[in-house]
């Protein structure tokens, strides 16, 4: 579903992504780790064109995401994003947060986008909050409002950039949880995060990132057990121990 081939990057001088080749399966969770500055979030916002890259190709569902005819916006509708830090609208209502892309992007009628918002907050258990504003709720609240926002679109996969790390450690089990259903559920992520534990019970295949390059590209098995770098044990060893 996602291939991306000897893609990199960089700001300047700075090679931020070099020669990063791997590819997504239909139904496949991948869990990107690695080194603050290893280039794990540039990664997954190239493939939904956020960030821009300087060679190499990514294709998502047949679509090539560097190409210039690329409707980015219809590559965005099919291909979710749940940031580190909420990114929910504060002026609007959980309930308009939800049906603001709903309506501008896919068309939706009120009464259609409004459904489909309580469904999915009916499904990451928040059915009573559609009527109040993020800054009323925890960040975990908000943090599953914006899952919730990200399936509202209907996407064929989703790319999580560090989900739990603006939260506080009692708030984290409940965005998990969230991400644990869907995962079993067949949707298609890659998750930047340093949760080992979600990794170990969801995830088909861990990348490993360093300096910008892909280290490790293997099941989660032979991740945890038999790492080929010195890199990679060192950093799950450091991770382990928290």
């Amino acid at each position: 579903m996602i291939a991306i081939e000897n893609v990199s990057k960089s700001y300047g001088t700075f090679q931020v992504l070099k020669d990063c080749t791997t590819t997504v399966r239909k139904g496949e969770v991948v869990v990107v780790c690695g080194p603050s500055g290893s280039g794990k979030s540039t990664l997954i916002k190239c493939v939904n064109g956020l960030e821009p890259f300087q060679s190499g190709r990514i294709e998502v569902d047949g679509m090539d995401v560097g190409a210039p005819g690329t409707k980015m916006s219809a590559l965005r509708a099919r291909v979710g994003m749940v940031f580190q830090n909420f990114e929910l609208f504060p002026h609007l209502t959980i309930m308009q947060n939800l049906t603001l892309s709903q309506r501008k992007v896919l068309g939706r009628q009120t009464a259609e986008a409004e459904a489909k918002g309580e469904a999915l907050l009916a499904r990451v258990g928040l059915a009573a909050q559609a009527h109040k504003f993020p800054g009323q709720l925890s960040g975990g609240q908000q943090q599953r409002v914006a899952i919730a926002r990200a399936l509202a679109m209907d996407p064929i996969a989703i790319l999580f950039d560090e989900p739990t790390s603006a939260l506080d450690p009692e708030m984290i089990n409940e965005v998990l949880d969230v991400m644990v259903e869907l995962a079993n559920e067949g949707m298609t992520m890659i998750c930047v995060t340093h949760e080992m534990g979600f990794a170990r019970k969801v995830a088909h295949r861990v990348i490993f990132m360093d300096h910008g390059s892909i280290i490790e590209d293997c099941t989660k098995t032979e991740f945890f057990e038999t790492q080929r770098s010195e890199r990679a044990t060192q950093f799950l060893a450091k991770i382990l121990q928290h």
